[in-house]
């Protein structure tokens, strides 16, 4: 487990100073490189010893069998896993014949450091070998946003006190061996060997493989070319076999000199090119690379984050632990969705292989919120990758007896991939994620053309899951039974309030949708009969109650159920799901997520302040956070409802889950919606962000260690900042048209604010709040701040 602060805070960068075995695997997590279709985790150059092996390619698959004790109608036949495809980021160095390693001889400096302006990843190292020979070693690597299928690093050695005779090895290695992995079902599935060798090239200073998937029958293709500058005579060799390709590079180095070379690599893939088409592909992305080299890329690199934290970046006065973090979890994000281009953003983004390279609903409800207000054609492009699996997502519907499209719960190329089928088959609350994404871009871009031709049609298909999958009842209520929620503690249940306030968005989205564009909904099919139908589901939604309590019961009888005995329940038994049967947590009050409190974050329209208020209270003594989910979500609520020193307790554990390694397994990659939530905890929370209706609102308050809170964001193709204090807050535009104006809301004052003229609002004072919500025995957030609320 990395301990606190294994990184000095700073403001933009990740600095580790000395190189820790036991977290090692954790480190290439948060070290990994990515661009939403290629990621390097951050192993070390020499490529041993490593914690996980790990170079991925966006959506490039195996199938594998889904196995049961017993078969049952719809199940899921097969699954996908991420494969580890062939590695390019192992430069090998030779000392006088000795193998540089850091477990042996003497490291007598060793500093990495992630600059999350530059996007580089930056190594300098002394070691002196064994037999006493001495080197400097610089590394640093690069993924890049503006060549999508282009990675870099640049590898310097340097002679120290003595001549040195230098060798380095720089290799393409396909069907690495991977370490076991444990049971946990959070882990991904290792694969033996599953790539096959179709063809190789070598080059003097460089080659290229191709390789296939035994089973999915994906090509993919990696490249890789050298530029060499050294003293004196510098020799370079290239050999190659099925699962490798090396280029050797041998020179002697005078105290002083330094050889240095450039390792430019291309990746790319296909399920339906030719394989002279994808040799060519890459060839063609390495002469690219090549015609801006080494510098020209990192100049590239820095000008595309210099624009992107130039309306994204988030700053945090007060708490500097917390703004290292959200601009360390801004980058991930960026990272796992930059390039991604009609492909999934995965629940570990491209930084490890775990939940097997899935993407599930997190993707739409935490990831492109933050996606729609910084990088919005990201956000159009994950749509676009979910459109493109409609008639999956029909074929299962109608596998299940529905209509419209079912999509999947867990999946990389839109087939259900759960053998879990609570969830793989009953969380239809995925559906009106991707329809609330839609309408969160369309609303905040104004892209007609997408919704036309594109939102739109995900839209219909969702609503007619719904009407389909509801029903009224003989008082006329719609009621949407044997589903799971987004807490998985919870399963098969009837009346979920999240699924059924979202399925109601969803299904009024969709008949404005179809008014809107009358003739293209006419083509799909769509009548006035069938909008009414969706409207009248809609406005009869049921939404269950407790009288005796209070309170909204997370779906219907959730609160008469027996309570969990948390006092007796052992701290080292969570996650409850790797110690407890799952009969015992659905018959518990028991929540593994956030639920109902996320029902009051996205449909906070739905709920007086008075219920939100109970909500939480009631909701707080059951919320285990079992999911790197939940914590955000709270912190967005607990702001809301004015417990802001723990909405700050919250958002640290959000914003530190990998830094701090809270849930023990950043090993197996980072939680991207988790850091994605540490936004949502401080634009939403702090900043009192909604968007419901399609309207942009704020409400912020600061907690008492945050002196000033700033964020920058996108809305319409305008650039508006936010700058927060305890007292007041100013609304700007910034770098845009002067003529232009935004409206929006502050406290429930409509405002207007020009390009150059800021608008500052002073903050109300806050009405009464009463003492902070309990949590089960020992699951208190770690407090950042002492509590006065």
């Amino acid at each position: 487990m990395i301990r606190e602060r294994a990184y000095p805070v700073e403001p933009w960068h990740v600095r580790e100073t000395r190189l820790d075995f036991d977290i090692l695997a954790q480190s290439e997590s948060v070290f990994a490189l990515a661009n939403g279709h290629v990621g390097f985790r951050g192993n070390l150059d020499e490529g041993e010893p490593h914690g996980l092996p790990g170079t991925y390619l966006n959506s490039f698959y195996e199938l594998r069998p889904l196995p049961y004790a017993e078969a049952g109608y719809g199940f899921p036949e097969s699954g996908q896993t991420l494969v580890n495809v062939t590695n390019g980021k192992p430069i090998r160095l030779l000392i006088d014949d000795e193998p540089f390693d850091v477990r042996y001889g003497d490291l007598l400096s060793h500093e990495r450091v992630l600059d999350l302006r530059a996007g580089l990843l930056d190594r300098r190292l002394e070691w002196r070998s064994p037999a006493g020979r001495t080197a400097r070693v610089r590394s640093t690597r690069l993924v890049s946003f503006t060549q999508r299928a282009v990675a870099a690093i640049c590898f310097e050695v340097e002679a120290v006190d003595e001549p040195l005779r230098i060798i380095v090895q720089s290799e393409l290695v396909a069907n690495e061996e991977l370490p076991a992995q444990s049971k946990d079902p959070r882990v991904a599935a290792v694969l033996e060997t599953p790539l096959q060798a179709e063809e190789r090239l070598v080059q003097p200073d460089g080659g290229l493989l191709i390789h296939r998937t035994k089973a999915s029958g994906l090509r993919m293709a990696a490249a890789m070319g050298h530029e060499i500058d050294g003293p004196g005579e510098v020799s370079v060799s290239t050999e190659g076999f099925d699962d490798w390709v090396r280029t050797t590079v041998s020179c002697l180095l005078e105290p002083g000199q330094r050889l240095r070379m450039v390792k430019l690599l291309t990746y790319g893939w296909s399920s339906q090119r030719s394989l002279p088409a994808l040799r060519d592909q890459v060839g063609a992305a390495l002469a690219g690379a090549r015609i801006s080299g080494w510098e020209g890329l990192c100049a590239e690199q820095r000008k595309y984050l210099d624009d992107f934290w130039g309306h994204s970046d988030v700053r945090v006065d007060g708490d500097p632990e917390i703004q290292q973090a959200v601009r360390f979890g801004l980058f991930h994000v960026l990272q796992a969705g930059a390039r991604a281009e009609q492909r999934p953003i995965a629940a570990k983004g491209l930084t490890g292989p775990g939940y097997d390279g899935h993407a599930f609903w997190d993707t739409e409800m935490f990831v492109l919120p933050v996606l729609t207000y910084t990088q919005p054609g990201a956000v159009a492009s994950v749509l676009r990758w979910r459109h493109s699996t409609l008639d999956q997502a029909r074929e299962r519907a109608r596998m299940l007896g529905l209509n419209g499209a079912a999509f999947p719960w867990r999946t990389i190329r839109g087939q259900e991939c759960s053998a879990y089928w609570p969830a793989g088959t009953a969380a239809f609350h995925v559906a009106a994620d991707i329809a609330d994404a839609v309408r969160r871009y369309v609303h905040a871009t104004g892209d007609v053309e997408f919704e036309r031709e594109i939102g739109l049609e995900l839209l219909v298909e969702t609503a007619r899951l719904w009407r389909s999958l509801g029903h009224h009842d003989r008082h006329g209520r719609f009621h949407i039974d044997g589903v799971t929620g987004p807490d998985e503690y919870t399963a098969v249940v009837d009346d979920n309030i999240y699924t059924n306030l979202m399925a109601q968005r969803n299904l009024l989205t969709a008949a404005d949708c179809a008014l809107r564009y009358a003739d293209r909904a006419w083509v799909l099919g769509v009548d006035d009969e069938e909008t009414a139908a969706w409207r009248d589901a809609a406005l009869s939604m049921h939404v269950p109650y407790d009288d005796e309590l209070g309170v909204h019961p997370q779906s219907a009888g959730f609160t008469r159920h027996q309570e969990w005995d948390f006092a007796g329940t052992p701290q080292d038994h969570y996650p409850l799901l790797l110690h407890y049967p799952y009969f015992d947590l659905y018959r518990k009050q028991v929540v593994k997520q956030a639920d109902l409190a996320l029902a009051m974050h996205w449909r906070g329209d739905a709920f007086t302040e008075e219920e939100k208020a109970r909500n939480f209270a009631y909701y707080e003594r059951r919320t285990v956070r079992d999911s790197s989910l939940s914590a955000c979500t709270q912190s967005v609520i607990a702001a809301e409802t004015g417990h802001l020193e723990l909405a700050h307790d919250y958002m640290g554990e959000a914003a530190l889950m990998d830094l701090h390694d809270i849930n023990r397994n950043t090993r197996d990659g980072i939680h991207v919606a988790a850091l994605a939530g540490a936004w949502l905890a401080l634009v939403a929370g702090f900043g009192g962000m909604r968007d419901h209706g399609g309207e942009l609102t704020f409400a912020p308050r600061l907690p008492q260690r945050i002196n000033r809170l700033e964020f920058a964001m996108m809305w319409r193709g305008l650039r508006l900042r936010v700058a927060v204090q305890h007292d007041e807050v100013t609304y700007s535009l910034r770098d845009v048209d002067p003529n232009a104006t935004v409206d929006l809301t502050h406290h429930s004052e409509p405002i207007t604010v020009a390009a150059d003229k800021p608008v500052t609002r002073a903050i109300p004072p806050a009405g009464p709040v009463g003492p902070p919500p309990q949590q089960p025995t020992g699951r208190s957030p770690v407090r950042r701040s002492a509590r006065t609320d």
